[in-house]
């Protein structure tokens, strides 16, 4: 992306972040040769590691006390439901099994996205995170497939299910999996973090799951009708599936280099147009690295006599003020270097 070899270009780096999300600065330049800066480059990672520390913390907390409440509720609807006999509180009780381990394997991902930058992997572990928010969706799929197969396999002879015990632990899972939603959202970004939120997305899966243990258990226990558990069965898988998608979807944009949802490439190229002096924008990528974590590389023809470095500060400004990407390297070039028919 970078051509060299050309007279008077100067670099301009400016980094302002590091991937321990510490809360430093470092600041440095350098510019190579003279003239009036035919080829400009420039970094500038702004401060959203700021703000991810203590995010990063209360993602761990909210994450913590919901796996520990969800391995308890697994194992009481695990017994539950052998001991009653139901195939709602069962499958209920396999997806919080699904639970438990995306909500382990997502505190582990907010571990491993926090180790620093090395020689090989150059942005860090950050893409650890939506690699477990992927492997979380896939899960999610497969237990729901697996719940409705079983419901199928049962609705031509619906086996006696004990409604109350059914009912009872049915009650204290919708309980649980209520508290942990609480724990994910009062301590965790839910909203903006696609690794906390496939696991928020289990645990309301699970709350579904109980709910529809519950209608089930009212059901078989008032009117004796013990094909309500099937198809509440299958009815939570499809809440389920609908959810995994979003999930899988939304992960496998990211891993394909997609531009940030609200992003829109002809927006970013019209503001950078309107800055004076600016005659063409090409090589415009603009994707995300993990949640909160956008980029933008692109290449920007100048007018000969302009300082490439003040136009390099307001094309900076723009993407950051009007886009929130932060993390910008943008390439200044003049007619000299016009290649923007090759690089698009």
């Amino acid at each position: 992306m970078h051509s060299h070899g050309h007279h008077g270009h100067g670099h301009d780096h400016s980094h302002r972040h590091d991937h321990d999300g510490n809360d430093h600065h470092r600041d440095h330049s350098h510019k190579q040769g003279s003239g009036h800066g035919h080829h400009s480059h420039s970094h500038s990672h702004g401060g959203h590691h700021h703000h991810h520390g203590a995010a990063r913390d209360g993602n761990k907390k909210g994450l913590a006390i919901a796996l520990v409440i969800t391995a308890g509720v697994m194992l009481l609807e695990f017994v539950g439901g052998l001991v009653t006999n139901s195939l709602a509180l069962l499958s209920d009780s396999g997806h919080m099994l699904s639970d438990a381990g995306a909500l382990a394997l997502s505190l582990v991902a907010i571990w491993f996205a926090t180790r620093p930058a090395t020689a090989n992997k150059t942005y860090g572990f950050h893409r650890f995170e939506i690699l477990a928010a992927l492997f979380n969706g896939v899960a999610l799929f497969v237990i729901a497939g697996f719940i409705v197969w079983e419901a199928i396999r049962r609705f031509d002879q619906p086996p006696e299910v004990s409604g109350i015990g059914m009912l009872l632990i049915a009650t204290i899972g919708l309980l649980a999996n209520l508290a942990s939603a609480w724990a994910l959202m009062r301590k965790g970004d839910v909203e903006n973090n696609v690794n906390l939120r496939s696991a928020y997305l289990h645990v309301l899966g699970d709350a579904l799951g109980s709910v529809g243990a519950i209608v089930a258990g009212i059901l078989m226990a008032v009117f004796g009708w013990y094909l309500a558990d099937p198809i509440v069965s299958v009815l939570v898988s499809v809440l389920i599936l609908k959810s995994a998608w979003g999930i899988i979807s939304h992960t496998v944009h990211i891993l394909m280099e997609g531009a940030p949802s609200g992003v829109r490439r002809a927006e970013v190229t019209d503001a950078l147009l309107a800055i004076d002096g600016v005659r063409d924008v090409h090589d415009l990528h603009i994707w995300t690295i993990t949640s909160g974590f956008d980029s933008l590389s692109c290449h920007l023809r100048i007018d000969d006599h302009l300082d490439s470095q003040d136009v390099l500060r307001q094309a900076i400004r723009t993407v950051e003020l009007q886009f929130g990407i932060e993390h910008v390297t943008i390439q200044v070039e003049t007619a000299r270097i016009d290649h923007g028919k090759t690089c698009k």
